[in-house]
């Protein structure tokens, strides 16, 4: 069962749209990591998701039901941890308390605040009295963790829980929002730049740019000047003399996405796709990421001052032999790229 459905979003924020989105399905108990540039919408697609606005158009339907924002249906059911999250001027005991008062939900809440806190990697015997200025920036994120599982909400968002603490604070915040699918099934929606996050624990990862959902590889963004190419094509020289081709765009749009998922890997002179004459870029390996599902590896490749990363299947990584450092070229048929 899907426990959210967007059906054609489109928000704006006074005139500026930030977000227009077809279609979207998240299955119930998933991980699903939303990745892009900031400024590309994740943080307001999880306002949406926690239904804290409205979208100015389109529906968002939970557990089957188009919900509105702060309905009773959903109060406590969803709940979203920003990357900055405010802690009340109170001690641990009674921030990560809180959310059960308000339910009125007050049975055994000692245990329970101790079993959240030690979800998080916190001892309860040594924070539960600290005052909330007494904390580091990994323990006060972890409190405001806390304070979220110990609701043990059907839907946990999380945006950038890791950007801004420290490697043992991000590695306690994975494990934690993990165990709340293991324990009671938990939906989890992060937006994150973890790749170990995202590509170790993700069941399936969103990308946005510009608000827009790219549903097949990672989008590259290419930015102007532009010069005329031949008829309908514009030219991107980089600083090592490459030339992107791109179709002309329609008025209005400015900026070209290149989509990995539409282009070709292979060593450079040995491009068989050479002679359909598409054009080609040349670079090098950067990083090589083994996703969770081991058949599929994350491949960087810079081409001039582009990151071009790549989905590739593990035999043909293995294939290619490919390692930092390797250099590549990249086939490309100009009339798959996008203009926004």
């Amino acid at each position: 069962m899907d426990i959210y459905q967007i059906q054609d979003i489109d928000h704006y924020y006074g005139d500026k749209q930030v977000l227009s989105i077809e279609d979207i399905s998240i299955p119930a108990a998933s991980i699903v990591g939303l990745i892009g540039p900031n400024g590309s919408g994740k943080s307001t697609l999880l306002k949406l998701l926690g239904f804290l606005e409205e979208p100015t158009y389109g529906a968002i339907s939970f557990k089957g039901k188009k919900t509105l924002p702060f309905s009773h249906e959903v109060r406590f059911m969803v709940t979203l941890l920003t990357q900055a999250p405010y802690l009340m001027r109170r001690s641990v005991f009674d921030n990560v308390v809180y959310g059960l008062k308000i339910r009125k939900d007050t049975k055994d809440l000692r245990s329970r605040v101790g079993r959240a806190l030690d979800l998080v990697g916190l001892d309860p015997e040594d924070f539960a009295k600290r005052k909330w200025y007494e904390l580091s920036g990994g323990e006060a994120q972890r409190v405001a963790l806390a304070a979220r599982l110990v609701l043990k909400p059907e839907v946990l968002l999380l945006d950038e829980p890791t950007a801004s603490v420290d490697a043992d604070s991000a590695r306690l915040i994975r494990k934690a929002s993990l165990q709340a699918r293991e324990e009671w099934g938990a939906t989890l929606v992060v937006a994150t730049h973890d790749w170990q996050w995202l590509y170790e624990t993700c069941d399936s990862v969103l990308h946005l740019l510009h608000g827009r959902l790219f549903k097949n590889g990672l989008g590259s963004a290419v930015y102007g000047p532009w010069k005329f190419g031949e008829e309908g094509f514009l030219h991107k020289e980089f600083e090592d003399g490459q030339v992107l081709v791109v179709p002309t765009p329609e008025e209005g749009k400015k900026l070209a996405i290149l989509d990995p998922s539409r282009m070709k890997i292979s060593l450079p002179g040995k491009d068989p796709l050479l002679k359909w004459k598409i054009d080609t870029l040349n670079g090098f390996v950067t990083r090589l990421f083994l996703e969770r599902n081991v058949d599929m590896v994350q491949v960087d490749i810079k081409v001039a001052v582009l990151v071009i990363t790549m989905r590739l299947a593990l035999d043909k990584v293995e294939e290619l032999k490919l390692y930092p450092g390797k250099k590549v070229s990249i086939a490309y048929d100009p009339r798959d790229i996008e203009w926004f």
